[in-house]
Formats: structure tokens, sequence, C-alpha cells
């Protein structure tokens, strides 16, 4: 199995940046379509982007659209989160998740696709 571990989140003010990364350890990273979701206090987990084996497809929620770009590094085996213009809805605790993929182009936008599943960075913005 792949072992996922998050860092990058923190506190940050309305209109900043941030970037968040996901190792990854344990398995060929380049076999797993990979994803980003968030869970704010008292809300589900909700999806914000994905990721093909290749890089080449992408997906976004519609509220990170435009803001928020996913990206992969195989060669380092970590998955990144560029958040731009943050905006205080965006504090949540953030996770990574893969899945095995035979498929390098596939994108997976939902919760019960994945197996794995990082422990999570908090993200706080601040108005």
């Amino acid at each position: 199995q792949v072992q996922l571990v998050e860092s990058g989140g923190g506190l940050v003010q309305n209109g900043h940046s941030l970037t968040l990364s996901c190792a990854a350890s344990g398995r060929t990273f380049s076999n797993y379509a990979m994803g980003w979701f968030r869970q704010a206090p008292g809300k589900e987990r909700e999806f914000v982007a994905a990721l093909s084996r290749s890089g080449a497809r992408t997906a976004y929620a519609d509220s990170v659209k435009g803001r928020f770009t996913i990206s992969r590094d195989n060669a380092k085996n970590t998955l990144y989160l560029q958040m731009n213009t943050l905006k205080p809805e965006d504090t949540a605790v953030y996770y990574c998740a893969a899945d095995f993929r035979p498929s390098r182009i596939v994108v997976l936008t939902t919760l019960a696709e994945y197996d794995y599943w990082g422990q999570g960075t908090q993200v706080t913005v601040s108005s």
C-alpha cells in the first residue's frame, strides 16, 4: 500500500497564497491517480482537485477553479496543491488521496474512488 503525508498547511490572510505538498511512499507513485479533498468543521469532506497518473488531466471543484492548481512530480513522489487568492471559506483540513489505476488519464473526483488517505494538514484563512 502507499503512505501519504501532507505538509504545508498554516494560517494565512485573506487573498494570500499557500502550497500544500503530499509525500508518497511505499509503492510506485506514478501508478496512482491522486486527489485533494478538504473538510471544514461541521461539514462533510469534499472534493477539491484531482490529477491523472500522467499529470495530463485535471479536475477541480467549481469553488476553487481558477485559484487552485494541482500538480505532481513523479520523480519526487510528491503531489502539490498551489492555492492562490485564498478566502476564509477555504479554511479546512486538507487531505491528499491516492488510488491505483492502470489508466494513465483517468481522474477521480469522489471520496469512494480512493483507497489511500493522508492524515491531513490544517489550512486557516483569516478575514
